[in-house]
């Protein structure tokens, strides 16, 4: 069977039968997605490998987004939240998308940088022209460190030198500007600025200090960008409002801090699952947010087309890999990697971007038309009857009445829980 992301009645089945229905629509073993349950996942043994004085290990909820059209092809997307409606949501978006072909991704080379700052040079401007002038040397002295990564096609690319003013003088900061491959390459850039600093320093004229990579990878973005079709969002007017939605996005950083939250609620969803390191990607979007400006702004833009339908885009850092760290060792993240079928850090980092306008579109969607508590909410009445005691069969009719009387609180359905059993 052809892999695809459009599984009909998936909500409808148990957590179980998702999971094979999500195997066979992949075209993956069944067991290569085992470990996403939680007896057969992260145990604590191997936990305690991975990070100090583990007591115990949290789950946190994982789903599969459907719909993904990305380059043409059909991507079933794991993503790892807490938070009501956001699997949905991205789903539900990608569904629209996939009118006008679904996503189109792209991305630079990925190279990483790692700074080594050096102190108390007399004459900065000079040092940062000596340097200059010792590329060769330095970058030879770094990928002496990772002969690996340069067998394989990466290493340090290219050396920059910047002077940063500052108030207890002017630092030279030298920048190692490294290929990483398919590695988030934090290790290996970190080990490299080590190794050179003392060199680096000497040259200067001064004393090295911090040497350590930087979590601005804006020289590893990824792109994606898609037509959302008019009528299926609702209609010109919807698109109207959408773009004006994005405008206040760009123009005020109240409101841009609240939209790129909602586009790091696909990301941070995919990268956690992956096992990748979520506050490296998070540092990297919200710092590409600064304009030249200085204004922090809205990372995506939404656009009409021709043919007056929305035209999104979103270009960010996103220094993700497949090898190395947490996305090697935990077996759900294994399980994640194995359900994408990505085989580059680059097919992972631009599926991660997709996700993240189709997070950020249902989001502006949802605040442009209904206002975002309905659908939202819906959901979190869920949880709510839950956590009240309703059994699983009385969970929708008290959903249903909180979210008809508009009461979406705890109390509220105690009440009506214990109304409905009175009833009975």
């Amino acid at each position: 069977m052809p892999r695809t992301s459009r599984i009909q009645g998936l909500r409808d089945l148990s957590v179980e039968a998702r999971r094979k229905s999500v195997a066979e629509a992949a075209g993956i073993d069944p067991a290569s997605i085992a470990a996403f349950d939680p007896a057969r996942g992260l145990s604590t043994g191997l936990a305690d490998h991975m990070i100090e004085n583990v007591a115990g290990i949290l789950g946190v909820p994982l789903g599969v987004a459907t719909n993904f059209v990305i380059n043409g092809a059909d991507v079933l997307v794991p993503m790892a939240t807490e938070e009501a409606s956001v699997v949905a949501a991205a789903s539900n978006a990608a569904k629209i998308a996939r009118i006008h072909g679904g996503f189109a991704t792209s991305s630079t080379t990925p190279v990483m940088q790692a700074q080594v700052q050096i102190v108390g040079v007399a004459d900065p401007e000079a040092g940062r022209v000596r340097l200059l002038e010792a590329r060769d040397e330095l970058i030879a002295l770094a990928n002496e460190q990772d002969p690996k990564l340069v067998e394989f096609g990466g290493g340090v690319c290219d050396i920059a030198v910047r002077l940063v003013p500052s108030r207890a003088g002017t630092y030279v900061v030298a920048h190692l500007q490294v290929d990483v491959r398919d590695a988030m390459g934090a290790n290996a850039v970190n080990t490299m600025a080590e190794a050179v600093a003392a060199r680096a320093a000497e040259i200067a004229g001064g004393t090295s200090l911090l040497r350590i990579l930087t979590n601005k990878a804006d020289l590893r973005l990824s792109r994606a960008r898609a037509v959302f079709d008019a009528e299926a969002l609702g209609g010109g007017e919807v698109v109207d409002n959408i773009i004006h939605a994005a405008a206040l996005a760009e123009a005020d950083p109240y409101r841009a801090a609240t939209h790129n939250k909602g586009i790091m609620n696909g990301i941070t969803a995919v990268v956690l699952a992956t096992g990748n390191d979520t506050r490296a990607v998070e540092a990297g979007a919200h710092s590409h947010a600064i304009s030249p400006a200085g204004t922090y702004t809205s990372l995506s833009r939404f656009e009409k087309d021709a043919n007056g339908n929305l035209a999104a885009s979103l270009e960010l850092p996103m220094p993700v890999g497949l090898v190395g760290g947490a996305t090697k060792v935990h077996p759900a993240a294994q399980a994640a990697i194995a359900l994408l079928g990505v085989r580059t850090a680059a097919e992972l980092a631009e599926i991660i971007t997709a996700v993240g306008l189709a997070q950020n579109l249902a989001a502006v969607r949802a605040l442009a038309t209904e206002g975002i508590q309905r659908g939202h909410m819906s959901l979190h009445a869920r949880n709510i009857a839950s956590t009240i005691g309703a059994t699983p069969e009385e969970v929708p009719a008290v959903v249903a009445r909180l979210v008809a009387d508009g009461k979406v609180r705890a109390d509220y359905a105690e009440q009506v829980l214990a109304e409905l059993r009175a009833r009975r």
